[in-house]
């Protein structure tokens, strides 16, 4: 049963941007921690952004101020606006949503729900 569905990846100039889609379930979606990650060529896994049940945002010093993470409770959609794009930026981007741990803080949630990664690719 697939939950979390992506779009929104390609490809993209330096300095450009994109906008990163993650449609959920109601179901998983409803009151629950989410995060975006991106694994890049050679790299681990990484967390771009994360979004509290309460809606506080916290980012990843690389993409601080380039990228915005949001949610729509509504559609049960989760964001990732895109800014201002850096050839670093390029990998896979995923959705999750559930508990999500980063750094020295513990956004809660239940379940532990990844999106199939979406591709994203910066031409120079």
């Amino acid at each position: 049963q697939v939950q979390l569905v992506e779009s929104g990846g390609g490809l993209v100039q330096t300095g450009g941007s994109l906008r990163l889609s993650c449609t959920a379930s109601p179901t998983i979606f409803s009151n629950n921690a989410m995060a975006w990650y991106r694994q890049s060529p050679g790299k681990q896994r990484e967390l771009v952004a994360v979004i509290s049940k309460g809606a506080i945002t916290r980012y990843a010093d690389s993409v601080q101020g380039r990228f915005t993470i949001s949610k729509d409770n509504e559609e049960n959609i989760l964001y990732l606006q895109m800014n201002r794009i850096r050839p670093e930026d390029q990998g896979i981007y995923y959705c999750h949503i559930g508990l999500v741990r980063y750094l020295d803080t513990t956004y809660a949630g239940r379940g532990d729900y990844w999106g199939q990664g979406t591709q994203v690719t910066v031409v120079t």
